[in-house]
């Protein structure tokens, strides 16, 4: 057994303070077992939840005292489940027990919140969106309906870029752009190995775009979370961004992506120009 370094050691001793904490809010009554009688501390005893977690009562000890022993992803679920850990605290005891936590399932598209609209609202005159992890967009404010063409058919970013005459007619740099943007799409489907939407909306890309289709085969990645967009806007001229994309933490596999004018393009003089006009700016 290899010696602990410092961090190996700090890792393993708020993994042990991570469970007892999380053992010590349950009852019994809590998880459905009896109570068991008078107990000396609060919350589920050791051999409770190695009993719930399908686990050696020695084994989940060793765990909980921060021995250095090998720990299994299934091992570590039945125990989450055994301790009715959230998501967040289902990621965090992955990490305490040195493992990488698995992608967060895609479940239900849930409605933006109020402060997300907001922040959405208030980033004009520049461009913003919400896309989730296929790319579909959920939400973009006024500025990229205006700026990039974006309407109530546009449902997904990838889609888009490589089918819309429009979309492909306001990028100045649409060619240069596009095997960045395949890339990025590929590396975030390496992410969801088990996830086939990925594939069907490549699949269904490849039916409808040779471009895409060359591009995919490549398969190259990209692990960019910023890049420069050049738009040709028929009315505003010349717009030049810099994007970046920001995980919203909260909302696993939900991008934020800001648009801001890079520096000395005009480009922030066009746009307040053209949403002046337009009446897209944000009130206040």
């Amino acid at each position: 057994m290899s010696n602990p370094t410092p961090a190996s050691a700090h890792r393993r001793d708020e993994l042990r303070h991570f469970l007892r904490t999380r053992r010590a809010r349950l009852t019994p009554a809590d998880v459905g077992m009896p109570d068991g009688g008078r107990r000396r501390t609060p919350g589920l005893r050791r051999e409770e939840v190695a009993v719930l977690a399908g686990v050696g009562v020695s084994w989940y000890t060793w765990l909980e005292q921060g021995r250095d022993i090998r720990v299994s992803g299934d091992v570590l679920d039945a125990i989450a489940r055994a301790l009715h850990l959230d998501d967040a605290e289902r990621e965090h005891l992955y990490l305490l027990a040195g493992l990488n936590p698995p992608p967060a399932g895609a479940g239900p598209v849930e409605p933006l919140t109020p402060e997300l609209r907001r922040l959405l609202d208030a980033w004009s005159p520049r461009p913003a969106y919400v896309r989730e992890r296929h790319w579909n967009l959920i939400a973009f404010n006024d500025t990229a309906r205006e700026v990039f063409g974006y309407g109530d058919t546009d449902h997904n970013c990838l889609v888009t870029f490589f089918t819309s005459v429009r979309y492909r007619d306001l990028h100045m740099h649409w060619a240069a752009a596009a095997p960045d943007v395949v890339g990025r799409f590929r590396a975030d489907a390496a992410r969801y190995p088990g996830d086939p939407e990925f594939a069907r909306i490549a699949g269904d890309l490849m039916a409808v775009s040779a471009e895409f289709a060359e591009l995919w085969h490549r398969h190259e990645v990209s692990a960019a979370t910023q890049a420069v967009k050049a738009i040709r806007h028929p009315d505003a001229g010349e717009l030049v961004f810099e994007s970046t994309v920001l995980p919203l933490a909260d909302r696993p596999g939900h991008d934020l992506v800001l648009y801001n004018p890079r520096p000395g393009t005009g480009t922030l003089e066009r746009l307040e120009r053209l949403t002046a006009r337009r009446g897209l700016a944000a009130a206040g």
